[in-house]
């Protein structure tokens, strides 16, 4: 944490949202500096995948309710080797796992889980009271311990403002070029975004196309397996262990005797 925390307005770090060991591991060749991984699928496997990269875990807001349960998630998540955690609940709770000596992201601006706060899924602190909201809550998240904040959809020029009056590392999606982090969705930047795909998103390759492509070859592939099952071409003889037919005659002598 101390790393990162330490290139603040250093530099721009980057950031992912993934979700398979395929994809850490592409990431951490590529040298992202962070990745974002949820904890249903963060374990071992993933921390090994994501080598050098620092990991927040993100618990899920809504799938996690009371205090506790966000606390014993985010010691599972840092007992697997997480660098920190994300949570969208409650001050109290984000400060209790923060006096737990955890580092916690909070999530400003725009808020997936708390959109209809703010009017949907539309950019926030376009006006000088909503930005005013924004930079609150950032004070807010620094004064109950928080480690950074996603900032989401706010107006570049905020962004600034708000970055250079805060000590939080801010992980901006969608708030320009000032933000210290620069995050994006492995999905997006791959091009095989599963749903809206948002405005401040960038595509850097077709997944899609390959990956339509790879369904068409796996289908075709189940085909000719089962058609060579149907027409007796399945199993072969390179396919199937042998015995010799003295072996085999004890074998079914023994089976005779065992009936008799």
């Amino acid at each position: 944490m101390a790393d990162i925390r330490a290139l603040k307005g250093k530099r721009q770090l980057t950031m992912l949202y993934v979700d398979t060991p395929a994809e850490a591991a592409a990431a951490a060749t590529a040298g992202i500096d962070m990745l974002s991984i949820i904890d249903p699928v963060w374990n071992d496997e993933m921390r090994e995948a994501a080598g050098d990269c620092f990991v927040q875990v993100g618990l899920l807001y809504g799938e996690l309710v009371t205090q506790e349960d966000y606390q014993r998630a985010a010691h599972r998540a840092v007992k697997v080797g997480g660098d920190c955690v994300y949570c969208a609940s409650s001050m109290g709770t984000i400060k209790a796992i923060a006096d737990d000596g955890i580092p916690v992201v909070g999530h400003v601006g725009l808020i997936p889980s708390k959109a209809t706060w703010t009017g949907g899924f539309k950019a926030v602190g376009k006006t000088a009271q909503s930005a005013l909201h924004v930079f609150n809550h950032v004070k807010q998240l620094e004064e109950i311990g928080c480690f950074g904040a996603e900032l989401e959809v706010v107006p570049d020029r905020v962004a600034k403002e708000i970055a250079e009056r805060t000590n939080l590392v801010l992980l901006g999606m969608g708030a320009g070029p000032y933000a210290d982090a620069q995050y994006l969705f492995a999905e997006d930047v791959l091009g095989h975004t599963q749903g809206h795909k948002p405005r401040h998103a960038k595509t850097y390759r077709n997944f899609k196309a390959e990956l339509d492509r790879l369904q068409l070859e796996r289908i075709a592939a189940f085909r000719e397996f089962k058609a060579d099952v149907d027409g007796c071409a399945y199993p072969g003889p390179e396919h199937t262990v042998t015995i010799t037919d003295a072996e085999l005659e004890r074998f079914v002598a023994s089976l005779v005797a065992a009936a008799s």
